[in-house]
């Protein structure tokens, strides 16, 4: 347990690493982003259906919740990151109803879609802007998209313990 918690540890401090790099461009950036769709994704397939309401303990999140979870922060740190207001506020999708495989998987998806979108909008000079992200932080364009990168790396992290519980082998690691 030790070693999968340093594990995760040093994955978010390279993660955030290499995208505070002054010289990523938003099509770097944006290039990272599709390969976390594309984790994520195998993550969303690996779970069967009937096991998408699993929480590993009563107080926790279900399955869906936690991934609805992540595809809201998606929304919320990179419209805060990016100046540019997203599809769903901040908690919407993980009040949804529809908690379906088919229709989580699709929420999350389409949030990875809206962030590589609006990054590939991004011009250097925005990349390396500073703003005040929530009216707290003081830090650039770029590094407030690495912490939106961050959140959803941790949830989809956390995910991890959610496959084993369900008898599912979770999906190999995508570093590049």
């Amino acid at each position: 347990m030790r070693l999968l918690r340093l594990f995760a540890t040093l994955s978010l401090f390279f993660s955030a690493i290499s995208f505070a790099s002054a010289q990523d461009t938003n099509e770097d950036i944006a290039k990272e982003w599709e390969r976390a769709k594309a984790y994520t994704k195998e993550y969303l397939d690996a779970m069967p259906e009937d096991k998408y309401s699993l929480k590993p303990t009563p107080e926790m999140r279900s399955f869906a919740d936690q991934v609805l979870h992540l595809a809201d922060g998606n929304y919320g740190l990179i419209a805060a990151a990016t100046g540019v207001k997203g599809p769903s506020e901040f908690g919407e999708l993980e009040k949804s109803t529809d908690k379906s495989k088919a229709a989580v998987t699709d929420k999350v998806l389409d949030s990875y879609d809206w962030v590589i979108a609006s990054v590939r909008k991004m011009t250097p000079e925005q990349l390396n802007e500073h703003i005040k992200l929530f009216d707290k932080f003081e830090l650039s364009r770029r590094m407030a998209l690495a912490k939106g990168f961050e959140h959803q790396t941790h949830h989809r992290g956390q995910t991890t313990v959610y496959l084993r519980l369900a008898g599912v082998k979770p999906p190999e690691e995508k570093l590049f």
